[in-house]
Protein backbone atom coordinates (compact mmCIF):
# COMPACT_ATOMS: atom_id res chain seq x y z
CA UNK A 1 0.00 0.00 0.00
CA UNK A 2 1.28 3.48 -0.80
CA UNK A 3 1.67 6.18 1.82
CA UNK A 4 -1.02 8.40 0.33
CA UNK A 5 -3.82 5.83 0.60
CA UNK A 6 -2.64 4.77 4.07
CA UNK A 7 -2.82 8.40 5.25
CA UNK A 8 -6.34 8.86 3.87
CA UNK A 9 -7.53 5.73 5.68
CA UNK A 10 -6.15 7.05 8.96
CA UNK A 11 -7.69 10.48 8.39
CA UNK A 12 -11.03 8.76 7.74
CA UNK A 13 -10.94 7.68 11.40
CA UNK A 14 -10.13 3.99 10.96
CA UNK A 15 -8.22 2.09 13.63
CA UNK A 16 -5.25 0.48 11.94
CA UNK A 17 -1.92 -1.30 12.06
CA UNK A 18 0.81 0.59 10.18
CA UNK A 19 3.54 -1.88 9.32
CA UNK A 20 6.21 -2.79 6.79
CA UNK A 21 9.98 -3.41 6.58
CA UNK A 22 12.57 -1.12 8.13
CA UNK A 23 13.11 2.00 6.00
CA UNK A 24 9.67 2.15 4.36
CA UNK A 25 8.65 5.42 6.02
CA UNK A 26 6.38 4.31 8.87
CA UNK A 27 7.57 7.05 11.23
CA UNK A 28 7.32 9.69 8.50
CA UNK A 29 3.71 8.75 7.71
CA UNK A 30 2.83 8.57 11.40
CA UNK A 31 4.16 12.09 11.95
CA UNK A 32 2.15 13.41 8.99
CA UNK A 33 -1.02 11.85 10.37
CA UNK A 34 -0.40 13.23 13.87
CA UNK A 35 0.05 16.77 12.51
CA UNK A 36 -3.06 16.61 10.34
CA UNK A 37 -5.23 15.01 13.02
CA UNK A 38 -4.22 17.69 15.54
CA UNK A 39 -4.99 20.38 12.96
CA UNK A 40 -8.50 18.96 12.69
CA UNK A 41 -8.88 19.60 16.40
CA UNK A 42 -8.50 16.01 17.53
CA UNK A 43 -6.81 15.14 20.82
CA UNK A 44 -3.97 12.80 19.88
CA UNK A 45 -2.15 10.78 22.55
CA UNK A 46 1.24 9.64 21.24
CA UNK A 47 2.77 6.61 22.96
CA UNK A 48 5.22 3.79 22.31
CA UNK A 49 6.19 0.56 23.98
CA UNK A 50 9.63 1.90 25.00
CA UNK A 51 10.62 5.30 26.28
CA UNK A 52 13.24 5.61 23.53
CA UNK A 53 10.68 5.15 20.75
CA UNK A 54 8.25 7.48 22.54
CA UNK A 55 10.91 10.19 22.66
CA UNK A 56 11.29 10.02 18.86
CA UNK A 57 7.62 11.00 18.54
CA UNK A 58 7.44 13.33 21.53
CA UNK A 59 5.16 11.13 23.62
CA UNK A 60 5.12 8.78 26.61
CA UNK A 61 5.10 5.01 27.06
CA UNK A 62 1.78 3.23 26.61
CA UNK A 63 2.21 1.75 30.11
CA UNK A 64 2.39 5.23 31.66
CA UNK A 65 -0.43 6.64 29.51
CA UNK A 66 -2.86 3.90 30.56
CA UNK A 67 -1.64 3.93 34.16
CA UNK A 68 -0.86 0.19 34.10
CA UNK A 69 2.86 0.60 34.86
CA UNK A 70 4.46 -2.81 35.28
CA UNK A 71 1.23 -4.62 36.23
CA UNK A 72 0.70 -7.98 34.55
CA UNK A 73 -3.02 -7.95 35.38
CA UNK A 74 -5.42 -5.20 36.40
CA UNK A 75 -6.18 -5.27 40.14
CA UNK A 76 -9.87 -5.21 41.17
CA UNK A 77 -11.32 -1.70 40.99
CA UNK A 78 -8.24 -0.49 39.12
CA UNK A 79 -10.01 2.38 37.34
CA UNK A 80 -11.26 3.78 40.64
CA UNK A 81 -7.71 4.39 41.79
CA UNK A 82 -6.52 6.20 38.67
CA UNK A 83 -5.73 9.86 39.23
CA UNK A 84 -8.17 12.49 38.04
CA UNK A 85 -5.59 13.80 35.56
CA UNK A 86 -5.01 10.33 34.10
CA UNK A 87 -8.75 9.80 33.65
CA UNK A 88 -9.15 13.19 31.95
CA UNK A 89 -6.41 12.38 29.45
CA UNK A 90 -7.99 9.03 28.55
CA UNK A 91 -11.50 10.51 28.40
CA UNK A 92 -10.63 13.29 25.97
CA UNK A 93 -8.34 11.24 23.69
CA UNK A 94 -9.68 10.88 20.15
CA UNK A 95 -6.65 9.12 18.66
CA UNK A 96 -4.21 6.81 20.46
CA UNK A 97 -0.88 6.12 18.75
CA UNK A 98 1.12 3.08 19.91
CA UNK A 99 4.53 2.88 18.20
CA UNK A 100 6.94 -0.10 18.19
CA UNK A 101 3.94 -2.37 18.63
CA UNK A 102 6.01 -5.52 18.05
CA UNK A 103 7.41 -5.18 21.59
CA UNK A 104 4.03 -4.98 23.34
CA UNK A 105 2.63 -8.16 24.90
CA UNK A 106 -0.83 -9.29 23.81
CA UNK A 107 -2.18 -9.25 27.36
CA UNK A 108 -0.97 -5.67 27.91
CA UNK A 109 -2.88 -4.45 24.85
CA UNK A 110 -5.95 -6.09 26.41
CA UNK A 111 -5.18 -4.29 29.68
CA UNK A 112 -5.03 -0.92 27.89
CA UNK A 113 -8.32 -1.76 26.21
CA UNK A 114 -9.95 -2.60 29.54
CA UNK A 115 -8.75 0.68 31.10
CA UNK A 116 -10.10 2.74 28.20
CA UNK A 117 -13.50 1.02 28.30
CA UNK A 118 -13.85 1.49 32.05
CA UNK A 119 -12.70 5.11 32.17
CA UNK A 120 -14.78 6.16 29.15
CA UNK A 121 -17.78 4.10 30.37
CA UNK A 122 -18.20 2.37 27.00
CA UNK A 123 -17.74 -1.26 27.93
CA UNK A 124 -19.03 -2.64 24.63
CA UNK A 125 -16.62 -0.75 22.35
CA UNK A 126 -12.90 -1.50 21.79
CA UNK A 127 -10.77 1.09 23.60
CA UNK A 128 -13.93 2.93 24.58
CA UNK A 129 -14.34 4.32 21.06
CA UNK A 130 -10.81 5.72 20.65
CA UNK A 131 -9.26 5.47 17.18
CA UNK A 132 -6.18 3.31 17.78
CA UNK A 133 -3.21 3.42 15.40
CA UNK A 134 -0.53 0.80 16.06
CA UNK A 135 2.78 1.04 14.24
CA UNK A 136 5.71 -1.33 13.99
CA UNK A 137 7.31 -4.32 12.32
CA UNK A 138 6.93 -7.79 13.84
CA UNK A 139 10.26 -8.87 12.34
CA UNK A 140 12.05 -6.44 14.63
CA UNK A 141 12.50 -6.75 18.41
CA UNK A 142 9.75 -8.94 19.96
CA UNK A 143 8.06 -8.78 23.39
CA UNK A 144 10.48 -9.81 26.13
CA UNK A 145 9.29 -12.49 28.53
CA UNK A 146 11.20 -12.07 31.77
CA UNK A 147 11.55 -14.71 34.44
CA UNK A 148 8.95 -14.28 37.15
CA UNK A 149 6.63 -12.23 34.94
CA UNK A 150 3.55 -13.21 32.98
CA UNK A 151 4.45 -14.64 29.58
CA UNK A 152 2.87 -13.25 26.44
CA UNK A 153 3.22 -13.01 22.70
CA UNK A 154 2.55 -10.58 19.84
CA UNK A 155 -0.51 -8.31 20.01
CA UNK A 156 -2.27 -10.10 17.15
CA UNK A 157 -3.05 -12.82 19.71
CA UNK A 158 -4.86 -10.42 22.03
CA UNK A 159 -8.60 -10.52 22.63
CA UNK A 160 -9.11 -6.91 21.54
CA UNK A 161 -7.23 -7.39 18.24
CA UNK A 162 -9.98 -9.67 17.00
CA UNK A 163 -12.72 -7.31 18.13
CA UNK A 164 -11.02 -4.13 16.85
CA UNK A 165 -10.22 -5.76 13.48
CA UNK A 166 -7.77 -2.98 12.51
CA UNK A 167 -7.21 -1.99 8.88
CA UNK A 168 -3.80 -3.22 7.70
CA UNK A 169 -1.60 -0.49 6.22
CA UNK A 170 1.41 -2.43 4.91
CA UNK A 171 4.05 -0.12 3.40
CA UNK A 172 6.52 -1.85 1.10
CA UNK A 173 8.34 0.88 -0.85
CA UNK A 174 11.90 1.07 0.43
CA UNK A 175 13.35 4.53 1.19
CA UNK A 176 16.57 3.52 2.96
CA UNK A 177 18.18 0.80 0.82
CA UNK A 178 17.97 0.85 -2.97
CA UNK A 179 15.75 -1.70 -4.69
CA UNK A 180 18.00 -4.40 -6.14
CA UNK A 181 20.94 -3.53 -3.90
CA UNK A 182 22.71 -6.52 -2.30
CA UNK A 183 21.80 -5.45 1.23
CA UNK A 184 18.18 -4.89 0.25
CA UNK A 185 18.08 -8.38 -1.24
CA UNK A 186 19.58 -9.91 1.90
CA UNK A 187 17.11 -8.13 4.19
CA UNK A 188 14.18 -9.11 1.97
CA UNK A 189 15.18 -12.78 1.99
CA UNK A 190 15.87 -12.63 5.73
CA UNK A 191 12.31 -11.43 6.33
CA UNK A 192 10.98 -14.18 4.09
CA UNK A 193 12.93 -16.86 5.97
CA UNK A 194 14.63 -17.66 2.68
CA UNK A 195 18.24 -16.67 3.35
CA UNK A 196 20.40 -18.56 0.85
CA UNK A 197 24.07 -19.55 0.95
CA UNK A 198 24.95 -16.68 -1.38
CA UNK A 199 23.42 -14.19 1.04
CA UNK A 200 25.33 -15.59 4.01
CA UNK A 201 28.53 -15.53 1.96
CA UNK A 202 27.96 -11.88 1.02
CA UNK A 203 27.58 -11.01 4.70
CA UNK A 204 30.63 -13.03 5.74
CA UNK A 205 32.67 -11.25 3.06
CA UNK A 206 32.07 -8.05 5.02
CA UNK A 207 33.86 -9.67 8.00
CA UNK A 208 37.02 -9.80 5.91
CA UNK A 209 36.83 -6.15 4.84
CA UNK A 210 38.44 -3.50 7.02
CA UNK A 211 37.17 0.08 6.77
CA UNK A 212 39.57 2.65 5.29
CA UNK A 213 41.99 3.94 7.92
CA UNK A 214 40.47 7.42 7.71
CA UNK A 215 36.82 6.23 7.86
CA UNK A 216 34.90 7.37 10.92
CA UNK A 217 32.21 4.91 11.89
CA UNK A 218 30.17 3.60 14.78
CA UNK A 219 30.19 0.08 16.21
CA UNK A 220 26.90 -1.67 16.98
CA UNK A 221 26.96 -4.19 19.83
CA UNK A 222 24.24 -6.32 21.36
CA UNK A 223 24.99 -5.68 25.07
CA UNK A 224 25.54 -2.47 27.05
CA UNK A 225 28.67 -3.64 28.83
CA UNK A 226 30.57 -3.88 25.53
CA UNK A 227 29.37 -0.44 24.42
CA UNK A 228 30.41 1.29 27.64
CA UNK A 229 33.79 -0.44 27.67
CA UNK A 230 34.62 0.54 24.09
CA UNK A 231 33.58 4.18 24.45
CA UNK A 232 35.50 4.63 27.70
CA UNK A 233 38.59 2.96 26.26
CA UNK A 234 38.64 5.23 23.21
CA UNK A 235 38.06 8.36 25.27
CA UNK A 236 40.94 7.53 27.61
CA UNK A 237 43.29 7.16 24.65
CA UNK A 238 42.77 10.80 23.68
CA UNK A 239 45.06 13.47 25.06
CA UNK A 240 43.89 16.85 26.36
CA UNK A 241 41.51 17.92 29.05
CA UNK A 242 38.05 16.51 29.67
CA UNK A 243 35.05 18.82 29.53
CA UNK A 244 31.98 17.70 31.41
CA UNK A 245 28.38 18.74 30.63
CA UNK A 246 25.62 17.96 33.12
CA UNK A 247 21.97 17.90 32.11
CA UNK A 248 19.36 20.28 33.55
CA UNK A 249 15.90 18.95 34.34
CA UNK A 250 12.37 20.09 35.24
CA UNK A 251 9.56 18.02 36.68
CA UNK A 252 9.25 15.53 39.53
CA UNK A 253 11.99 12.93 40.01
CA UNK A 254 9.94 9.94 38.87
CA UNK A 255 9.02 11.63 35.57
CA UNK A 256 12.61 12.81 35.03
CA UNK A 257 13.86 9.26 35.64
CA UNK A 258 11.40 7.89 33.10
CA UNK A 259 12.46 10.48 30.55
CA UNK A 260 16.15 9.88 31.22
CA UNK A 261 15.79 6.24 30.24
CA UNK A 262 14.44 7.43 26.91
CA UNK A 263 16.98 10.13 26.07
CA UNK A 264 20.10 9.02 24.22
CA UNK A 265 22.12 11.97 25.51
CA UNK A 266 23.76 10.92 28.82
CA UNK A 267 23.01 12.75 32.06
CA UNK A 268 26.73 13.52 32.33
CA UNK A 269 28.50 13.91 28.99
CA UNK A 270 32.30 13.76 29.06
CA UNK A 271 34.16 14.93 25.95
CA UNK A 272 37.68 15.61 24.74
CA UNK A 273 38.96 17.14 21.55
CA UNK A 274 39.08 14.34 18.99
CA UNK A 275 36.16 12.41 20.49
CA UNK A 276 33.91 10.56 18.04
CA UNK A 277 30.34 11.64 18.73
CA UNK A 278 26.83 11.09 17.43
CA UNK A 279 24.03 13.65 17.25
CA UNK A 280 21.01 12.29 19.12
CA UNK A 281 18.42 14.75 17.88
CA UNK A 282 17.47 16.35 14.56
CA UNK A 283 18.66 19.90 13.94
CA UNK A 284 15.98 22.42 12.97
CA UNK A 285 18.46 23.96 10.49
CA UNK A 286 19.18 20.54 8.90
CA UNK A 287 22.90 20.69 9.63
CA UNK A 288 22.74 17.23 11.23
CA UNK A 289 20.17 14.57 12.06
CA UNK A 290 19.63 11.98 14.76
CA UNK A 291 22.45 9.50 14.04
CA UNK A 292 24.88 11.90 12.30
CA UNK A 293 28.50 11.09 13.16
CA UNK A 294 31.21 13.69 13.72
CA UNK A 295 34.37 14.57 15.62
CA UNK A 296 34.88 17.16 18.34
CA UNK A 297 37.41 19.53 16.78
CA UNK A 298 37.36 22.37 19.33
CA UNK A 299 35.49 24.02 22.18
CA UNK A 300 33.92 27.45 21.75
CA UNK A 301 35.64 30.16 23.75
CA UNK A 302 33.53 31.51 26.57
CA UNK A 303 30.68 28.96 26.46
CA UNK A 304 32.98 25.92 26.05
CA UNK A 305 30.31 24.27 23.91
CA UNK A 306 31.79 21.49 21.72
CA UNK A 307 32.44 22.28 18.07
CA UNK A 308 31.72 19.20 15.95
CA UNK A 309 32.79 18.54 12.39
CA UNK A 310 30.22 16.13 10.94
CA UNK A 311 30.87 13.69 8.13
CA UNK A 312 28.46 15.65 5.93
CA UNK A 313 31.00 18.51 5.95
CA UNK A 314 29.07 20.78 8.35
CA UNK A 315 30.90 22.20 11.36
CA UNK A 316 28.50 23.05 14.17
CA UNK A 317 28.83 24.52 17.65
CA UNK A 318 26.57 22.18 19.62
CA UNK A 319 24.35 24.00 22.09
CA UNK A 320 22.00 22.41 24.66
CA UNK A 321 18.72 21.04 23.30
CA UNK A 322 15.71 19.75 25.20
CA UNK A 323 13.54 16.64 25.42
CA UNK A 324 10.08 16.54 26.96
CA UNK A 325 7.93 13.87 28.52
CA UNK A 326 4.38 14.68 27.50
CA UNK A 327 1.26 13.02 28.78
CA UNK A 328 -1.45 13.94 26.30
CA UNK A 329 -1.29 17.74 26.25
CA UNK A 330 0.49 17.96 29.59
CA UNK A 331 4.25 18.40 29.99
CA UNK A 332 5.50 16.21 32.83
CA UNK A 333 9.27 16.63 32.64
CA UNK A 334 12.06 18.03 30.50
CA UNK A 335 15.78 17.45 30.09
CA UNK A 336 18.24 19.95 28.63
CA UNK A 337 21.62 18.64 27.48
CA UNK A 338 24.12 18.86 24.63
CA UNK A 339 22.51 16.54 22.01
CA UNK A 340 25.54 14.29 21.67
CA UNK A 341 26.80 10.94 22.92
CA UNK A 342 30.08 9.13 22.42
CA UNK A 343 29.77 7.17 19.20
CA UNK A 344 32.56 4.68 18.98
CA UNK A 345 29.87 2.19 19.99
CA UNK A 346 26.09 1.98 20.65
CA UNK A 347 23.69 -0.91 21.27
CA UNK A 348 21.57 -2.43 18.54
CA UNK A 349 18.52 -1.57 20.63
CA UNK A 350 19.40 2.15 20.72
CA UNK A 351 20.11 2.14 16.98
CA UNK A 352 16.51 1.18 16.16
CA UNK A 353 14.99 3.95 14.06
CA UNK A 354 18.37 5.38 13.02
CA UNK A 355 20.01 5.53 9.61
CA UNK A 356 23.81 5.32 9.86
CA UNK A 357 26.29 6.42 7.19
CA UNK A 358 28.51 3.42 7.99
CA UNK A 359 28.76 0.92 10.84
CA UNK A 360 30.89 -1.88 12.24
CA UNK A 361 28.49 -4.51 13.56
CA UNK A 362 29.27 -7.21 16.12
CA UNK A 363 26.50 -9.80 16.20
CA UNK A 364 28.45 -12.61 17.87
CA UNK A 365 26.35 -12.19 21.03
CA UNK A 366 22.95 -11.70 19.37
CA UNK A 367 20.46 -13.23 21.79
CA UNK A 368 17.00 -12.64 20.34
CA UNK A 369 15.32 -13.14 16.97
CA UNK A 370 15.16 -9.96 14.91
CA UNK A 371 18.28 -8.41 16.45
CA UNK A 372 20.38 -9.09 13.36
CA UNK A 373 17.68 -7.68 11.09
CA UNK A 374 17.53 -4.44 13.09
CA UNK A 375 21.33 -4.03 13.07
CA UNK A 376 21.88 -4.85 9.40
CA UNK A 377 19.07 -2.55 8.25
CA UNK A 378 20.61 0.56 9.85
CA UNK A 379 22.93 1.24 6.88
CA UNK A 380 21.94 2.12 3.33
CA UNK A 381 24.47 0.02 1.44
CA UNK A 382 26.38 -3.19 2.14
CA UNK A 383 29.59 -1.38 1.20
CA UNK A 384 29.15 0.70 4.36
CA UNK A 385 28.71 -2.40 6.55
CA UNK A 386 31.68 -3.96 8.34
CA UNK A 387 31.06 -7.16 10.31
CA UNK A 388 33.13 -8.12 13.34
CA UNK A 389 31.26 -11.39 13.57
CA UNK A 390 27.83 -12.97 13.49
CA UNK A 391 26.09 -15.94 15.11
CA UNK A 392 23.20 -18.10 14.01
CA UNK A 393 20.67 -16.22 16.17
CA UNK A 394 21.48 -12.99 14.32
CA UNK A 395 20.17 -14.55 11.12
CA UNK A 396 17.04 -15.89 12.79
CA UNK A 397 13.55 -14.55 12.31
CA UNK A 398 10.68 -15.48 14.57
CA UNK A 399 8.57 -18.19 12.86
CA UNK A 400 5.51 -16.58 14.43
CA UNK A 401 6.52 -13.20 12.98
CA UNK A 402 6.74 -14.85 9.55
CA UNK A 403 3.24 -16.32 9.94
CA UNK A 404 1.88 -12.96 11.07
CA UNK A 405 3.54 -11.24 8.11
CA UNK A 406 1.94 -13.64 5.64
CA UNK A 407 -1.45 -12.97 7.20
CA UNK A 408 -0.92 -9.20 7.10
CA UNK A 409 0.07 -9.29 3.44
CA UNK A 410 -3.17 -11.06 2.58
CA UNK A 411 -5.20 -8.66 4.70
CA UNK A 412 -3.67 -5.55 3.14
CA UNK A 413 -4.77 -6.68 -0.33
CA UNK A 414 -8.36 -6.86 0.85
CA UNK A 415 -8.15 -3.58 2.76
CA UNK A 416 -6.59 -1.77 -0.21
CA UNK A 417 -9.58 -2.82 -2.34
CA UNK A 418 -12.05 -1.94 0.41
CA UNK A 419 -10.72 1.62 0.63
CA UNK A 420 -9.82 2.10 -3.04
CA UNK A 421 -12.36 4.92 -3.24
CA UNK A 422 -10.00 7.05 -1.14
CA UNK A 423 -7.24 6.69 -3.73
CA UNK A 424 -8.31 9.72 -5.77
CA UNK A 425 -8.32 11.89 -2.66
CA UNK A 426 -4.83 10.64 -1.81
CA UNK A 427 -3.53 11.68 -5.23
CA UNK A 428 -4.90 15.23 -4.99
CA UNK A 429 -4.09 15.91 -1.33
CA UNK A 430 -1.36 18.47 -0.84
CA UNK A 431 0.47 16.90 2.10
CA UNK A 432 2.35 20.12 2.68
CA UNK A 433 -0.73 22.14 3.59
CA UNK A 434 -3.16 21.52 6.45
CA UNK A 435 -6.58 20.25 5.42
CA UNK A 436 -9.72 22.29 5.75
CA UNK A 437 -10.69 22.21 9.39
CA UNK A 438 -13.76 20.16 10.25
CA UNK A 439 -14.72 22.71 12.86
CA UNK A 440 -17.44 25.22 12.05
CA UNK A 441 -16.17 28.51 10.71
CA UNK A 442 -17.62 31.97 10.69
CA UNK A 443 -19.33 31.84 7.32
CA UNK A 444 -16.34 32.50 5.02
CA UNK A 445 -16.50 30.08 2.06
CA UNK A 446 -13.50 27.81 1.63
CA UNK A 447 -13.09 28.98 -1.97
CA UNK A 448 -12.73 32.56 -0.73
CA UNK A 449 -10.09 31.48 1.77
CA UNK A 450 -8.15 29.71 -0.97
CA UNK A 451 -8.34 32.79 -3.18
CA UNK A 452 -7.07 34.95 -0.33
CA UNK A 453 -4.25 32.55 0.42
CA UNK A 454 -3.18 32.51 -3.23
CA UNK A 455 -2.63 36.25 -3.13
CA UNK A 456 0.50 35.41 -1.13
CA UNK A 457 1.09 31.81 -2.23
CA UNK A 458 -0.10 31.43 -5.86
CA UNK A 459 0.21 27.63 -5.84
CA UNK A 460 -1.40 26.96 -2.46
CA UNK A 461 -3.46 23.73 -2.48
CA UNK A 462 -2.52 23.01 -6.10
CA UNK A 463 -1.21 19.50 -6.99
CA UNK A 464 2.57 19.17 -7.26
CA UNK A 465 3.77 18.66 -10.82
CA UNK A 466 6.91 16.72 -11.75
CA UNK A 467 8.49 20.03 -12.84
CA UNK A 468 7.73 21.52 -9.40
CA UNK A 469 9.34 18.53 -7.70
CA UNK A 470 12.43 18.68 -9.91
CA UNK A 471 12.90 22.39 -9.19
CA UNK A 472 12.33 21.79 -5.46
CA UNK A 473 14.93 19.02 -5.19
CA UNK A 474 17.49 20.79 -7.35
CA UNK A 475 17.19 24.04 -5.37
CA UNK A 476 17.28 22.21 -2.02
CA UNK A 477 20.42 20.32 -3.08
CA UNK A 478 22.02 23.66 -3.95
CA UNK A 479 21.40 24.97 -0.44
CA UNK A 480 18.21 26.99 -0.84
CA UNK A 481 16.37 27.62 2.44
CA UNK A 482 12.73 26.74 3.04
CA UNK A 483 11.89 30.45 2.94
CA UNK A 484 13.61 30.86 -0.43
CA UNK A 485 11.88 27.77 -1.80
CA UNK A 486 8.53 29.08 -0.57
CA UNK A 487 8.99 32.28 -2.57
CA UNK A 488 10.30 30.50 -5.66
CA UNK A 489 7.51 27.90 -5.79
CA UNK A 490 4.66 30.08 -4.51
CA UNK A 491 3.75 27.75 -1.65
CA UNK A 492 3.56 28.07 2.12
CA UNK A 493 6.75 27.22 4.04
CA UNK A 494 4.91 24.37 5.78
CA UNK A 495 4.02 22.91 2.40
CA UNK A 496 7.65 23.12 1.29
CA UNK A 497 8.88 21.43 4.46
CA UNK A 498 6.44 18.52 4.22
CA UNK A 499 7.16 18.00 0.53
CA UNK A 500 10.89 17.82 1.27
CA UNK A 501 10.18 15.35 4.07
CA UNK A 502 8.22 13.24 1.60
CA UNK A 503 11.31 13.04 -0.65
CA UNK A 504 14.10 12.89 1.91
CA UNK A 505 12.46 11.75 5.14
CA UNK A 506 11.78 13.53 8.39
CA UNK A 507 15.26 12.68 9.73
CA UNK A 508 16.81 14.88 7.04
CA UNK A 509 14.31 17.73 6.82
CA UNK A 510 12.99 19.48 9.90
Amino acid sequence: MNQGLALEILLAGESALLTGPAGTGKTYLLNQFIKLAKHEGKHVSVTATTGLAATHLGGSTIHAWAGIGVHDVLPPGFADYLSKGRKEIIEKTDVLIIDEISMLHDYRLDMVDDVCRMVRKRLDTPFGGIQVVMSGDFFQLPPVNREGSRAGSFVVNSRVWQELDPVILYLDVQHRQKEGDTLHEILTHLRAGDLRRRHAEKLLERADVAPPSDEVLTELHTVNVDVDRINELHLQKLGGDELIYEQHTTGSNNYVENLQRSVLAPAVLTLKQGALVMAVKNDANRRYVNGSIGTVVAFEQGSEYPVVEFLNGKTVTMQPDSWELRDGDKKRASISQIPLRLAWAITVHKSQGMTLDAARVDLRKAFVEGMGYVALSRVKDIKNLYLTGINRMALSISPEAAQIDAMLRQRVKMDAKRFAHLGAQAETRNLGAPPQSKKKHSGVPWSDKIAKMRETYPNAYRPWSSQDDSLLKESFANGASVKQLSKKLGRHEGSITMRLQKHYGEDVVQ
